[in-house]
């Protein structure tokens, strides 16, 4: 009895030993993509526009002035270079795009399209297999932000890259002081202007990800979103849409929706 009693003792051990050095070794393998995403992304900028953003006008002077973005605008748009940090990052990484930067939170990256949406879920913008994946374009929009609404997708992790730190404009104060945000192309620099944020479920997702919007977005905007300001949207403006995974419900997605606006260099 006694024997069987040391026995069970010691099985209980090695099993508690066993269950710690699994956890430990989870950890580590979690800690190593963290510091790889971090390694990835501190050799990347030295691609950042750094860009000082200004103060961007009213709605009704941007109107006025002519600087709220249209597609009639990103199809003329000029070519001359504006962004050459942006022209050289897309030299070197043939599928890059822009640069985003969100004040105030971690999200200061490139970006990227793939001919899918399933790529840059896996990969790094150097093509390597990486659990933070890259921020990237909806296959399905122009890559010059020529789609009435251009979807930027992104991984939550969980120690704020990437995404990680959308969830911020879910709290009232971060969404009232933080309104924009910036893009850098290397034709252009666009200006985001912040006006919902939503918890989406996959019943309702076609409203908010669609990339040509019908004539009821608004309006569901409007009247499901967590957070809304009134920024006097109109039909004609163009919206850019940044989501990454949320965790209140099955397959819940975050998106924080920004109409755009034409910066002049």
């Amino acid at each position: 009895m006694k024997r069987l009693k040391t026995l069970l003792i010691v099985s209980l051990a090695l099993c508690f030993a066993g269950v710690i050095l699994y956890s430990a070794d989870q950890i580590q393998g979690i800690q190593a993509d963290y510091d790889e995403e971090a390694e990835v992304h501190a050799l990347l900028m030295r691609f950042s526009p750094n860009y000082v953003q200004q103060p961007a006008k009213t709605h009704e002077a941007e109107h006025e002035a002519g600087h709220t973005l249209t597609t009639e605008q990103t199809a003329d748009a000029d070519e001359a270079i504006v962004n050459q940090s942006v022209a050289d990052l897309q030299k070197e990484y043939l599928c890059a795009i822009g640069w985003l930067t969100v004040p105030n939170t971690k999200i200061d990256y490139p970006f990227a399209q793939y001919c899918d949406n399933s790529h840059y879920l896996y990969y790094d913008i150097n093509g390597k297999k990486a659990a933070a994946g890259t921020i990237f374009v909806d296959c399905r929009c122009g890559k010059n932000f020529t789609s009435q609404n251009t979807i930027l997708y992104g991984h939550h992790m969980k120690n704020g890259s990437m995404f990680g730190t959308l969830k911020y404009f879910g709290n009232k104060a971060f969404f009232d002081e933080n309104r924009y945000a910036t893009i850098c192309l290397a034709n252009a620099t666009l200006t985001l202007e912040f006006f919902a944020y939503m918890i989406v479920n996959p019943d309702t997702e076609r409203e908010i990800f669609n990339v040509e919007l019908n004539d009821t977005y608004f309006d569901y905007v409007r009247q499901n979103a967590r957070r809304y300001r009134d920024v006097g949207l109109t039909g004609g403006d163009m919206v850019v849409t940044l989501s990454t995974c949320a965790y209140e419900f099955d397959d819940a997605r975050m998106a924080l929706l920004a109409r755009v606006i034409l910066s002049v260099n």
